[in-house]
């Protein structure tokens, strides 16, 4: 089919490159070949509007000297038949299969085909190339450059190459009726392209500011709305207000930038177009008044004139469209183009656990930083081991993860499961065996269903069911409904699970850590949300799903941990202390203030508190 010519989701083999052409290149791969078919047939459509210009002054020629009566027969037979034929099926056909290629092939291909790439490439960047930016930044760029080079792609054909083609044979047509004409077309032509290369690079600039400020304007209105909740706590809806109307103030300032522009070309072109008919329609006459051209020419020079004034118009302001749209691909491109990922490594292959041991060797990372994150950390996981991590707020225990995870590479030393470097193996296998429940709970705007089969997409319903019994959830599950009246697992969570308690968002979280039954499972606050009451009963189930898991667990609440194998004490990135609960209470050292001072509460915060 017409349709499947192109293959839209087609992943690209190499990153995208950071300079336009290139870029555009690397987003259209793999659709060249239709986008040059649809192309000639754009040419060849254009073509025949110098054809109809043609033909239409052969009839009026042969008119002039032949009896009316006599003029549907002999020699004239031909050329009406021929007539008939173009306008009615030559004719139609070509732009049928024009309109086929820009309508169906392309058209509804080209969007999907840049976008599947664009989102391919940004869902491989690290986390601090999301850390960096608004998410509905990043989303607003990745639709701006699809559907700008979309409309690049197809208006190129659709006007170009069709423009281009309607000039190439109207200039052969002049020519032939006096080269004069052709001539004086020509000099006209060249005034033409002077102004679209004055005014084209100008609206390409103004067109990528406008865009920049337009994905601004979305990023603020999605941040604020991300935080709804936040804002309406601290009651500063007129701040939010006041931090859109500045972006959309930007906004505007750019847009009227762009608008004084426009208006400037839409004025330079109409009187350029303007004078087109005036000197091909005058010089032809005045050639047939000395005789040196037909009537017939008159009638082709006028039709072309008339209609290459017409298309000035609308080539120019497509072309100005497609300009606009090369700032906002060139935009969109600065955006998410850059480098700013972990690669695995060329040969790396896929994670084999058997034993599910954990060593980090001298491993120090602090996010480039001087200060931070975690330094010198040598430390060895025992298969199976139950392994609490303690210590005040930044004091390293979510980096010591993030760096398990691979999230970031160490800046010195290495990590190893069961004796393989993780750089050595694809990220992808490596947090396949590694299960997680976070405190900042992480939930989808979709069913309970799919957030709890995130764990494992392909489990049965029957398993899916059971961790969400294990993890106490089921109960809760079955009393949900949403704003469209689907209930149960069935029904859909919210931005964030934002329709859900702390707790439950949790416990949802837990069935999914059940379901995927990794060997290597991190409890990152795991309880922290849940009521005493709540979290007795998930501690049966957790100490069941730790059976035969190498588990690591950050706690601020001790009692949490206190019956782990093993804990750790964490403080400004090192390890000060190790050993069973009972051991680091007879010690006497940070762990046993932490645990003499909460008394079943949590750790402070304050460094200063941690150091007494």
């Amino acid at each position: 089919m017409a349709s499947r010519l192109i293959d839209p989701f087609r992943p690209s083999d190499r990153p995208p490159p950071q300079k336009l052409v290139a870029f555009i290149r690397w987003a259209l791969a793999d659709a060249w070949g239709a986008v040059g078919v649809a192309a000639v047939l754009s040419c060849a459509a254009g073509l025949f509007d110098a054809g109809t210009a043609y033909l239409l002054g052969k009839v009026i020629d042969s008119t002039t000297g032949a009896a009316p009566e006599s003029y549907f027969s002999g020699s004239n037979l031909a050329l009406i038949l021929f007539g008939v034929a173009f306008f009615i099926l030559i004719r139609p056909a070509v732009f049928a299969l024009s309109a086929l290629a820009n309508g169906v092939i392309l058209g509804p291909n080209v969007t999907p085909l840049v976008l599947s790439r664009l989102h391919r490439w940004t869902l491989g960047q690290s986390v601090e190339f999301f850390d960096n930016d608004f998410a509905g930044r990043i989303a607003q760029k990745q639709m701006q450059a699809a559907n700008a080079l979309a409309q690049v792609t197809l208006e190129s054909i659709h006007v170009v190459a069709f423009a281009m083609a309607s000039v190439v044979g109207s200039v052969a047509l002049l020519l032939t009726i006096d080269i004069r004409i052709g001539l004086a077309f020509l000099a006209w032509f060249s005034l033409y392209i002077l102004l679209i290369r004055w005014f084209l690079p100008r609206v390409r600039k103004r067109a990528g500011a406008r865009a920049g400020a337009r994905a601004a304007v979305s990023g603020q209105v999605v941040d604020t709305i991300t935080n709804i909740k936040t804002v309406k706590l601290f009651a500063l809806a007129e701040h939010e207000d006041r931090a859109a109307l500045g972006a959309m103030d930007v906004f505007r300032d750019k847009a009227l930038q762009f608008g004084w522009l426009s208006t400037g070309f839409r004025l330079s072109l109409m009187f350029v177009a303007g004078l087109l008919p005036i000197l091909l329609i005058g010089a032809t006459l005045w050639f047939w008044s000395k005789g040196q051209v037909t009537a017939g020419d008159i009638v082709a020079a006028g039709t072309v004139s008339l209609r290459l004034s017409q298309m000035t118009g609308w080539f120019s302001f497509s072309l100005m469209g497609i300009y606009a749209s090369l700032g906002e691909v060139e935009d969109g491109m600065k955006t998410l183009t850059p480098r700013i990922r972990l690669e695995n490594a060329a040969d790396a292959g896929e994670l084999k656990v058997s034993k599910g041991e954990i060593a980090l060797h001298d491993v120090s990372f602090a996010y480039g930083r001087e200060v931070g994150g975690v330094s010198n950390i040598d430390l060895v996981i025992r298969p199976g081991e139950k392994l609490g991590i303690v210590g005040a707020s930044g004091a390293g225990k979510s980096t010591l993860v993030a760096l398990l995870l691979r999230l970031y590479d160490p800046e010195e030393g290495h990590l190893e499961i069961d004796g393989q470097d993780l750089r050595d193996v694809t990220q992808e296998s490596l947090r396949q065996q590694i299960g997680m429940v976070t405190q900042e709970t992480a939930m989808f705007n979709r069913s309970a269903r799919d957030n709890i089969l995130y764990g494992r997409p392909d489990a049965s319903e029957d398993d899916m069911i059971a961790a969400a019994q294990k993890a106490e959830a089921h109960e809760f599950i079955l009393t949900l409904r949403d704003h469209e009246g689907r209930e149960g697992y069935a029904a859909y969570l919210g931005e964030r699970g934002v329709k859900l308690s702390g707790g439950q968002r949790q416990r949802i979280a837990l069935a999914r850590a059940i379901l995927k039954d990794a060997p290597i499972l991190v409890l990152d606050e795991a309880t922290s949300a849940l009521d005493s009451e709540v979290e007795a009963a998930i501690q049966t189930a957790l100490e069941r799903v730790m059976e035969g898991k190498t588990v690591l667990a950050i706690a601020h609440r001790l009692s949490t941990i206190s019956q782990m194998d093993r804990i750790i004490v964490l403080d400004q990135g090192r390890i000060v202390e190790q050993g069973s609960h009972d051991e680091l209470l007879a010690l006497g050292g940070l762990y046993a203030r932490y645990w003499d001072r909460q008394s079943g509460g949590f750790i402070g915060s304050d460094a200063a508190e941690a150091a007494e």
